[in-house]
This record gives C-alpha cells, structure tokens and sequence, in this order.
C-alpha cells in the first residue's frame, strides 16, 4: 500500500487499536477517533483515502458521521465497520454514498483486502468510451451528449468495468472481484445498489440487465 493517511472512527479501543495496528503493519499513515463528534471533525478537517467508521456509537452515530461527511467530501471513500448487519441498514448506508460495508465480526485478512482495493490509485490519464458517454476514470467523470457528471470512485469504477466489456455480460461475481476486491460471494447486494445509483444519475438505459447474469453497457 502507499503510505497515504487512514482514519479510523469507533468507539471501541480494542477495535481501534487492533485495525490500526494491523493498518501500520502494511505501511498505512493512520489516526484514530474514539467517537461519531471527533471522527467528524478530522475527516473533516483533514485529507484522508480512507476513513474506517463504525455506526453504533455514543453522541454522534455513524450514520450521522456519514451523512455529514459525503454532503461536505462527496467523492471520500468510506468504509463502514459494523455490528449491524441487517440488509436495510447495509442499504442505507451505501444509499448514503459508503464505499463498502464489513460487518463485526470481522476477519482482519479480509478488511485489509477491503482497504486495499480502496487505496488503489489510477495514475492513467485515459478515457474509456461505449454508448453515447465517455468516461474518465482519473476525474470520475462521465460526458454525454448534454451534460457532464460526476460519479464516486466506486461508481466510476463499476462504469469503468462495464464500459471495458462493452457489448458483453458481465457477471455480478466478476464485478465484485475487480471493483470491492471480493474473491468470493459475500451475499451482499451492494452491485445493485451502485447499479441502481449510476442509472439514477446517467438514466435507466445506461446500464442494462442481463438477467440471471448480471449487468452491461452497450457499443
């Protein structure tokens, strides 16, 4: 990993110290907050690739933390850690812009595979093209005909998958892998949820469903 700066939030200094520890230990900058009010305030205040949140906590929650985070930093990849692990609480979440979601307990090999796909950096100044809209994968962003929009690394990302099988179908297993890291099916929704985002953004048509597979863009 690059040694660009992690935050993690949580409530716990067990969790605190054993994530950032392990974090260290592959060359990652880290600085840790003991609540949703300091959490804020450094991410906030400060430049990170990631920030690590937990949801349950004391005063301010993490879904709080998140919400105010992503309206001030929209485009800040953050991964939430949690306890809860129901599917209307992981939705919320991603729906709110999180990046992944890892429920507690947790594997650490698995959450430092996470963290890694999060801190991959392009360096390439590219454009990828289908359809009627082109991409650039570097400033997340996407022309069409009529407009320019900006999309989340994660969305960009996805995009950029499709884009690069144009014509094909690409499977949701596949997608996990290149985009969250996920070297096996974690039943998570969490493609159809940025499926779901990139469309409500490009239009329904922008994304097509190939069912029983998975997902494409057109030529």
């Amino acid at each position: 990993m690059s040694r660009d700066r992690v935050l993690v939030i949580d409530d716990e200094p067990r969790v605190l110290h054993f994530v950032s520890r392990a974090l260290r230990a592959e060359g990652v900058d880290v600085d840790s907050a003991e609540g949703g009010e300091e959490g804020c305030r450094l991410a906030l205040s400060q430049p990170y690739r990631l920030v690590i949140l937990d949801l349950v906590m004391p005063g301010v929650d993490g879904m709080t933390v998140l919400k105010r985070l992503l309206h001030h930093k929209p485009d800040q990849a953050v991964l939430i850690l949690s306890c809860l692990s129901d599917t209307s609480t992981k939705v919320r979440a991603l729906d709110l812009g999180a990046a992944d979601y890892l429920g507690k307990p947790f594997a650490l090999n698995e959450l430092m595979a996470r963290v890694r796909v999060r801190m991959r950096v392009r360096h390439d100044g590219f454009v990828l093209s289908a359809h009627d809209f082109v991409l650039d994968p570097v400033r997340h962003e996407v022309k069409t005909p009529t407009k320019t929009v900006l999309l989340t690394r994660t969305e960009s990302a996805l995009l950029g998958e499709l884009i690069q099988h144009a014509g094909e179908s690409v499977s949701k297993e596949r997608l996990l892998s290149e985009v969250w890291g996920y070297q096996f099916d974690p039943e998570t929704n969490v493609v159809d949820v940025y499926v779901r985002r990139i469309r409500k953004k490009l239009g329904a048509t922008a994304i097509s469903t190939v069912r029983g597979v998975g997902y494409g863009v057109d030529l």
